[in-house]
């Protein structure tokens, strides 16, 4: 099952050169990324920290590609607002993050913020089912979320599948995007169960030349 929107590729600040933040993301820009996804991490929600909305207010000027938030935090409803006011044009919540999803979707849209939400391996598609009315952006991790560099896990291409075929059947102009493991090899198995959002971390970033390693992913994508 092909994408049915462009493929989108959308490089993980978490991978950059946290020394060289402004320099990494007007790079990636040059390079020819289509978004910037930003993981934030709270260390309890996830275990590991990242950073948060002040980080990502410095960097917005430094490129006009869209922020691609991913919060995975909780609480993520006191949040919010921080992160769009620092500059967040899609922000993504986990649905195992808080016992009211469809409030949360609600609050970020009342933000002029466009809505995702991702769902862990352990999590079915299914969840899902009753909020894609209120969704711009589904989010499959292909990994347990935390850490960078973790391999993709190839039981997650049933869950992108079905999803996709959701997608397809709601008729909403929903983006399908997988994050964790995905690269020149992994990409392929997304896109063919319908992923139109590519997220690589270490893929791009940790290549010296980050415009062929984007190109890489459009080449393989495209060839699924």
């Amino acid at each position: 099952m092909t994408q049915t929107m462009p493929l989108l590729i959308a490089p993980s600040l978490l991978s950059a050169d946290f020394a060289r933040l402004g320099e990494e993301v007007a790079a990636i820009e040059q390079a020819g990324a289509d978004w910037l996804h930003l993981d934030v991490m709270d260390g309890h929600f996830v275990p590991n920290i990242s950073f948060g909305p002040a980080v990502i207010a410095a960097l917005r000027p430094h490129t006009k590609l869209p922020f691609d938030v991913h919060l995975m935090i909780e609480p993520v409803d006191p949040y919010l607002e921080a992160f769009a006011k620092a500059g967040a044009d899609h922000i993504t919540v986990h649905a195992e993050a808080g016992p009211h999803l469809h409030r949360s979707l609600q609050a970020i849209r009342a933000l002029g913020v466009k809505a995702g939400v991702s769902l862990c391996p352990a999590t079915p598609p299914e969840m899902l089912s009753q909020v894609l009315d209120m969704v711009d952006l589904i989010l499959v991790m292909s990994v347990n979320p935390g850490f960078g560099g973790q391999k993709f896990l190839s039981s997650q291409t049933h869950k992108i599948r079905t999803l996709r075929q959701m997608i397809n059947d709601s008729g909403y102009p929903i983006k399908l995007a997988v994050d964790g493991g995905i690269d020149a090899e992994t990409a392929p198995q997304a896109v063919a169960a319908g992923a139109d959002v590519l997220i690589a971390g270490s893929a791009v970033y940790g290549k010296t030349d980050r415009a062929a390693a984007i190109r890489a992913l459009r080449t393989a994508g495209a060839a699924s």
